[in-house]
């Protein structure tokens, strides 16, 4: 009898360092309760090919929301980067923007991802600010982009930060 005791406060005493070494993941981030505002052309941001988004320590180093700044989206209307040719080519979405519809990623990738039907891409300059999105299961809230015609904002609640997005339709 005392040998099972002995085992089971051993296994006790073993488990205990495993436990609180587990990762755990971070809490979602409080969504933003609107999109940015419009770029004031005295506020525009520069393109720069190798800018630092991280604006405090232990932000992260891409385009992402503090608070109720959007931090990186400050070039204005005049990005070429996000320039379309034929804005809006497959409609205009309507499934609703805001914190109110939050959609769960249901497949794809940058290239092409969907949720509840609906299809979108990643613009190519922002690609690389989505590294660590999760394309079937990450919870995003879409934003009208004030700025860049054609374009929304597709914000990744895990993560707090955002990349533009096009609609593809459904």
């Amino acid at each position: 009898m005392k040998f099972i005791q002995l085992a089971l406060a051993t296994l006790l005493v073993f488990s205990v360092p495993v436990a609180f070494a587990q990762h755990k993941e971070a809490a979602p981030k409080a969504p933003p309760a609107r999109g940015p505002a419009p770029v004031k052309s005295a506020n525009v941001h520069p393109v720069e090919p190798s800018r630092n988004y991280s604006d405090k320590a232990g932000h992260p180093n891409v385009p992402h929301v503090d608070g109720k700044t959007w931090v990186g989206h400050d070039t204005g209307k005049g990005d070429a980067r996000y320039h379309v040719d034929h804005p809006w080519a497959h409609g205009q979405f309507t499934g609703g923007f805001g914190p109110g519809h939050v959609w769960h990623l249901g497949g794809g990738g940058p290239g092409r991802f969907w949720f509840n039907g609906w299809y979108w891409d990643v613009a190519a300059t922002d690609i690389a600010f989505c590294d660590g999105w999760l394309w079937d299961s990450d919870q995003i809230i879409i934003y009208e982009d004030p700025d860049h015609i054609g374009w929304y904002l597709a914000y990744n609640v895990r993560l707090g930060t955002y990349v533009h997005v096009e609609y593809l339709g459904m």
